[in-house]
């Protein structure tokens, strides 16, 4: 199992994120988790481009504090939705010949959705975890029932198995059962 954190940014830590705090405090627990069994956590950074104020070398692109990489743990920049848009973290990944991912971050209904569909369609196993990731209100739903409508409708059963935090943080400490 891999833990993949996405686009937890310091341009997107904004109030106005769904559950922000409660995001927050669960990423940092399922990180913690993943580093005290030895479950490697790979970091994905999106790149707006240069001029944007989200690119590389301006403080929003930077990873919040709160859940920034250690030493050592990996970091890959995308400048699509998808993580698999980066080459080097799909081949990264297919190279650890590992099937599992458990995906954390922003933004619900773009990131992640493209991740895990992309995850999806080239065989891993992928898992998230509640309260785990968010986004913003829109025009037509608001951020909580868009994270809702992802986990309760559109990865269940199909693109990806989500769990409780709970049952998260058992799946990482039985990474090896």
């Amino acid at each position: 199992m891999k833990l993949i954190v996405i686009d937890m940014q310091k341009a997107l830590m904004d109030d106005e994120l769904y559950d922000l705090y409660g995001l927050i405090g669960n990423i940092t627990k399922i990180i913690e988790a993943a580093r005290e069994n030895a479950v490697e956590v790979i970091y994905v950074q999106h790149d707006a481009g240069p001029g944007t104020g989200f690119s590389v070398g301006d403080e929003a692109f930077e990873i919040a504090d709160e859940v920034a990489p250690r030493e050592g743990e990996k970091v890959f920049v995308k400048t699509i939705n998808s993580c698999f848009g980066n080459r080097d973290f799909a081949a990264y990944l297919e190279e650890a010949k590992d099937d599992t991912l458990m995906i954390v971050g922003l933004q619900t209904n773009f990131c992640i959705d493209a991740t895990v569909k992309s995850a999806f369609e080239r065989g891993y196993d992928v898992i998230l975890p509640e309260g785990t990731n968010s986004t913003f209100d829109n025009p037509y739903m608001t951020g909580k029932i868009t994270c809702e409508y992802y986990m309760n409708e559109v990865w269940p059963d199909l693109f990806a198995d989500c769990v409780s935090m709970d049952e998260a943080l058992e799946l990482i400490q039985k990474k090896d059962a």
